[in-house]
């Protein structure tokens, strides 16, 4: 028997889950409406961070652990730096995150935290392992099964990482710029580069990142983190004060296809995740605020959710990364090179003409770049 009936149900209160849970709390327009947050995870630990860039102020700003105005792109021929101004870019931690989105959510009337495992959903019905739930609209994050099983038919990209935050006894990082890539330590023939924030003159988040269509086993991390510190920025004494890790999908599988009139997959199950760079901050925020304008005005929820413009030019990006995967760095440095940094952050942000888009793909015309547009169409 099911009972215990909302307005809306969200599963999953991860990045997406919480940024629209918190859309909807402060919406005067669903004001009346219950919703109910279900996970079985309570979000208690800092298990991740998230950066983004942004022109001015933004709603996260309350937030923001620290923020850079300068960086730079560095490849074995190549050392590009630029200004990001009118841009800053900012770094979340998650525990700030869902420490203030819990905070807001509990105190409101309208919000029901449900910490329980989601079994199945069916039509408006939502079974847990304690109890059944209906909901007149249901947003769902778990990824299709589907994903997990498809095999060739789609390309797989992953980014996996690990991070530390290191902490030294003297002054070395100058905490003006961040290192965006740095591609002087590779793995192999793999895309594989070094991500570097600066937080202060004495600690920093460093990361070892892979764009792959292969996972790798945990000591190559740690392998590669070890001597990038130790060989590139020449710190020998310091402790390890923190430790992240992650698999991002970068992907051309069709996460859209899983919309129905009574589900929407949000998140990286609903293909928030920009497949060319796995950056979701940003992209979530627009595309929540594109459901919240969508039900107000009673359109489809899924309406100018998704471009088609922008997947196919992901999907040959990936394409390449698949068949030529050293070719990442050469890529990189040339969008970097030779583009603005406003060109492309519009460019990723999805915010390009079209002939900004051409400047940008002339800028990566190459021969990996042609065969993978024929193997796309």
């Amino acid at each position: 028997m099911y009972h215990n009936h909302f307005d809306y149900i969200i599963i999953g209160n991860g990045l997406a889950g919480l940024q629209l849970a918190l859309a909807f709390s402060k919406d005067a327009f669903f004001n009346t409406k219950k919703i109910a947050l279900i996970d079985k995870s309570s979000k208690s630990s800092n298990d991740k961070t998230w950066c983004f860039w942004e022109k001015n102020k933004g709603n996260w700003d309350h937030l923001v652990y620290k923020n850079w105005k300068a960086g730079s792109v560095i490849t074995t021929d190549k050392k590009t730096e630029f200004s990001l101004m009118p841009y800053q870019y900012k770094m979340i931690r998650a525990i700030d995150f869902y420490q203030d989105a819990f905070s807001n959510l509990k105190s409101n009337p309208q919000f029901t935290l449900i910490q329980e495992e989601v079994k199945e959903t069916f039509g408006l019905k939502v079974s847990t392992s304690k109890a059944n739930y209906t909901a007149n609209h249901i947003f769902d994050s778990r990824i299709p099964a589907e994903y997990f099983k498809n095999k060739g038919k789609h390309t797989k990209i992953y980014q996996h990482f690990k991070g530390w935050m290191i902490e030294t006894n003297k002054p070395i990082f100058d905490v003006e710029k961040f290192t965006m890539m740095d591609y002087r330590l590779k793995w192999k023939d793999s895309t594989s580069f070094t991500y570097v924030l600066p937080i202060s003159s004495r600690k920093a988040f460093v990361e070892y990142t892979f764009f792959t269509p292969f996972t790798t086993e945990e000591e190559v991390y740690t392998i590669q983190l070890k001597k990038y510190i130790s060989e590139i920025l020449k710190i020998k004494d310091y402790k390890i004060i923190e430790t992240e890790k992650g698999i991002i999908p970068m992907t051309d599988f069709p996460f859209y296809t899983y919309n129905t009139p009574q589900l929407t997959k949000i998140g990286t199950a609903g293909g928030w995740v920009k497949a060319s760079t796995g950056y979701s901050f940003k992209h979530t925020e627009k595309k929540v605020a594109l459901i919240l304008e969508n039900i107000k005005n009673n359109c489809s929820l899924t309406n100018g959710l998704y471009s088609n413009k922008y997947q196919y030019f992901d999907k040959i990006f990936l394409k390449v990364l698949e068949q030529d995967n050293n070719k990442g760095e050469w890529i990189f440095e040339q969008f970097y090179a030779k583009n603005s940094i406003e060109n492309i952050f519009k460019y990723l942000d999805e915010e390009t003409t079209t002939l900004q888009d051409l400047k940008i793909m002339s800028s990566l015309f190459s021969s990996a770049f042609i065969k993978a547009f024929f193997k796309t169409l």
